[in-house]
């Protein structure tokens, strides 16, 4: 006996009997039309929805699958076990995302990436001062409300039961999981189940995640990305069925999200507009929720913005605060995301081939179903632009859409949303390929994700971006002895190890590895990200740093830890002598004898009482209330007809209301 479930998100699909007989049933109405075909040795069943009663005709060459595909329809039938195409289920691609990341993150491989340890300490800050957000470790005292809190606060709470570096894995595994979700779930909006589940597993697999985790330790971007996207399909719902409860587990998504970092906002909007233009493409699909008006839903779509905005304001009120009293005036950083990648290949290979992987051969598949099919045109276009913005200064068009704000994003994080948007399409694509070619397609999609995965974590030791790991815990200690810590410091050549010594010391510095928290005008008035790696900044670095030791007094600057011999004879002219060395000679100590001890410094207006008690409870508070609303608020669930498959009585399927 086979059973066939038909619900009212079912508008097409095929199951493939073990049986090699040929079993008729036919059912033609004004919107549906079922049927049954035998395809060699094997019977299939087709059931599919058209807004005629004419039954489309079929392309040689191809299943019932592809052609009910060709016509607009979504397969929805679980395919039996004997077919090579078939649904898998969300566990399993959990399952897989665990095993494949699973031992990585418990290896603790992204502590090696380039801001891992940035994470790291602004949550450091908040497991010992959760409602002060006031640190005065980096640029002599700066104010962590420039930074959205909600993952820092995460790995704050998650490092009181299994410390700092263990809770920064454990929030960026949170990530990946919710990522493989989202995209299965987002993915259901354009294409059907089989489909988005193939979807789902790529994302395990993206060479972009790979790329944000291992290289760059972009927690941020990955986490607000997946959570915005879980957001989207409720987003969709509110906009069709005008349901308060997708309303509200839209917006308090969407607000958790914005809570994970500013430019969360960018991917909001990014995958919002596609969404709501294919609500009004699906207005008259009743099975897609009833029909509904333009105009409604348009103006749901505005009420959805406006509460949005309302809400981002309330929950990050003190983040804006400090945005609009101390803007960002700094000259701007360069960076190697906006340059051309066609006149350097090496940042062509690092932030678009080896992030995008496997998924460069679907691009013509993208291009072919997206542009012909009306449901897909949304998704290509919110793919097509996310494209360019990720090609950083290889066209003018991030120029055009961010115009002075061009210089302050990083353009890698828009490679990764447009991988994400492109898995639909690969999920499509790799359905196609499995109903045609079978286990031979299964093995190369297989192959081709793992070697896109492989690569993006193997990329780390092509082109490495961090400094060799060394001991810091002598330099920490030493900075904790002694009322040494009465003084700042600096570091020069410590790379991302710079954040890790920040986390161990109590001695505050007049660095810092965050740009729009800067307010020193040593530092501001330059193209440096930071004193550290002053050399990789040309003229612009070394006269910040040469401003920077000019007022050492000033700042209290009395000890630099020295790994990189580039600098010393700058030291040497600036007045300063080396102390001691540590780790084998590797690193050096200079000080300078006359530097009196540090002093508050009155760069930035400190948070007041409240917004610390506001910026410790409303983000965190929100993504709590998110994951209540998620779990309690009943979703509808599509009623379902099972019938016997072969069936002597006469069978009528039909869609369940």
């Amino acid at each position: 006996m086979v059973v066939l479930t038909i619900s009212s998100r079912v508008t097409s699909g095929y199951l493939f009997s073990p049986e090699a007989h040929l079993y008729k049933l036919h059912c033609f109405s004004d919107r549906y039309a079922e049927g049954i075909s035998r395809r060699g040795n094997q019977a299939g069943v087709f059931v599919t929805k058209y807004r005629k009663t004419r039954k489309p005709e079929q392309q040689d060459g191809e299943s019932y699958l592809h052609r009910n595909d060709a016509h607009g329809g979504i397969s929805v039938i679980a395919v039996a076990p004997g077919s090579p195409n078939r649904t898998l289920s969300v566990t399993f691609i959990l399952l897989i995302a665990l095993a494949v990341h699973g031992p990585l993150l418990l290896m603790q491989l992204p502590a090696g990436s380039y801001d891992a340890y940035v994470h790291m300490f602004f949550a450091s800050h908040y497991a010992h001062h959760w409602f002060n957000p006031w640190n005065p470790k980096w640029f002599a005292g700066f104010s962590q409300t420039t930074y959205p809190p909600l993952a820092h606060q995460l790995i704050a709470l998650s490092s009181y039961i299994m410390g700092l570096s263990l809770g920064y894995m454990f929030v960026q595994l949170i990530a990946v999981l919710l990522l493989a979700v989202g995209i299965y779930r987002y993915a259901r909006l354009w294409v059907d189940e089989t489909a988005a589940s193939y979807a789902a597993l790529g994302s395990v697999f993206l060479g972009s995640l790979a790329m944000l985790v291992y290289q760059s330790g972009q927690l941020n971007t990955t986490l607000g990305a997946a959570i915005t996207i879980n957001g989207i399909p409720y987003f969709y719902r509110w906009l069709r069925e005008a349901r308060f409860g997708d309303l509200l587990k839209s917006f308090l998504i969407t607000v958790s999200a914005a809570a994970v970092h500013h430019l969360t906002l960018v991917t909001i909007v990014l995958f919002s507009f596609p969404v709501i233009w294919l609500a009004l493409v699906d207005r008259n699909n009743e099975a897609e929720g009833g029909e509904a008006s333009t105009v409604g839903i348009l103006v749901r779509a505005i009420v959805f913005g406006i509460i949005s905005i309302a809400g981002i304001a309330a929950v990050l009120l003190p983040f804006w605060i400090s945005f609009f009293n101390n803007p960002v005036t700094q000259a701007p950083i360069p960076h190697p995301s906006r340059t051309n990648y066609l006149l350097n290949l090496h940042n062509g290979l690092n932030f678009w081939i080896i992030p995008y992987g496997a998924l460069i051969l679907a691009i013509p598949f993208i291009f072919l179903r997206g542009t012909r099919e009306r449901r897909l045109q949304p998704l290509f276009l919110g793919w097509w632009i996310t494209t360019l913005i990720g090609l950083g200064g290889t066209t003018p068009v991030p120029h055009w859409l961010f115009g002075r704000f061009y210089y302050v994003f990083t353009y890698e994080r828009f490679t990764f949303l447009a991988t994400c948007m492109a898995l639909p399409f690969a999920g499509l694509l790799a359905q196609r390929l499995i109903a045609r070619f079978n286990t031979k397609a299964v093995v190369a999609l297989w192959i081709a994700a793992a070697a896109t995965f492989a690569m993006g974590v193997a990329w780390l030791t092509f082109s490495p971006i961090a400094v060799t790991p060394f001991d810091t815990n002598p330099i920490a200690s030493f900075l904790n002895r002694d009322d040494h810590s009465k003084f700042r410091y600096l570091t020069l050549g410590f790379g991302s190890l710079f954040d890790k010594v920040s986390i161990d010391t109590s001695a505050d510095s007049v660095d810092g590895d965050y740009n729009t928290a800067r307010l020193l005008p040593e530092m501001t008035a330059y193209g440096a990200a930071k004193l550290d790696s002053a050399k990789y900044y040309g003229v612009s670095g070394m006269e910040s740093l040469r401003a920077m030791l000019k007022h050492a007094s000033q700042y209290g600057l009395k000890y630099i830890f020295v790994r990189d011999r580039y600098y010393e004879p700058l030291l040497a002219f600036a007045g300063w002598r080396p102390a001691e060395t540590y780790d084998g000679g590797i690193v050096t100590l200079w000080v300078k004898d006359d530097v009196p001890p540090a002093q508050p410094m009155d760069l930035g207006t400190k948070p007041a009482a409240w917004e610390g008690l506001l910026w410790g409870t409303a983000p965190i508070g929100v993504a709590f209330l998110a994951l209540l609303a998620v779990l309690l608020i009943p979703e509808r669930r599509p009623a379902s007809v099972p019938i016997e498959f072969p069936s002597s009585a006469d069978v009528v399927l039909r869609e369940a209301k």
